[in-house]
């Protein structure tokens, strides 16, 4: 009788053990990235990419309602930011993505890509849209962009 109980104890031991080792695996996995945000408008006026990689900087993304719910204090200190402006458009439908990224061991490499959407609507003579795309980098390595 002790036996029967020593082996199903021993084999819900195994079992309790399995269990939490595979859980564990599933949420030690991050991306390498994730897009945070892309707005058809609210960008910069002029085209260019910068990257946030100080605490300071990145607490100002905060200050946006949408992406305080998407970074938590964790990400300030281990993630960049990548803030991709695709500049003055007279029409929505346009925005910067990332068409290919690369991680070396010193570095991640970033290659964009400007795209054009389904809706290209037109906009008035004096109208213009300033698209952009916020993208969290897991990790504090040196960012290039091409």
């Amino acid at each position: 009788m002790n036996c029967k109980k020593l082996k199903i104890g021993f084999c819900f031991l195994i079992a309790m053990l399995l269990l939490s080792c595979g859980s564990k695996s599933k949420l030690a996995y991050k991306p390498l990235y994730e897009v945070l945000t892309q707005q058809k408008d609210g960008g910069a006026t002029i085209r260019f990419f910068e990257i946030l990689n100080e605490a300071k900087e990145i607490k100002m993304l905060l200050n946006d309602s949408n992406l305080r719910k998407k970074i938590s204090q964790e990400d300030i200190q281990s993630c960049n930011f990548v803030i991709l402006n695709a500049g003055e458009k007279k029409s929505y439908g346009y925005n910067v993505i990332i068409k290919n990224i690369k991680e070396t061991p010193d570095k991640i490499i970033i290659q964009t890509e400007e795209v054009i959407y389904e809706d290209n609507t037109l906009l008035s003579e004096e109208q213009f849209v300033y698209p952009y795309t916020i993208v969290k980098i897991n990790s504090k390595k040196q960012i290039e962009i091409n």
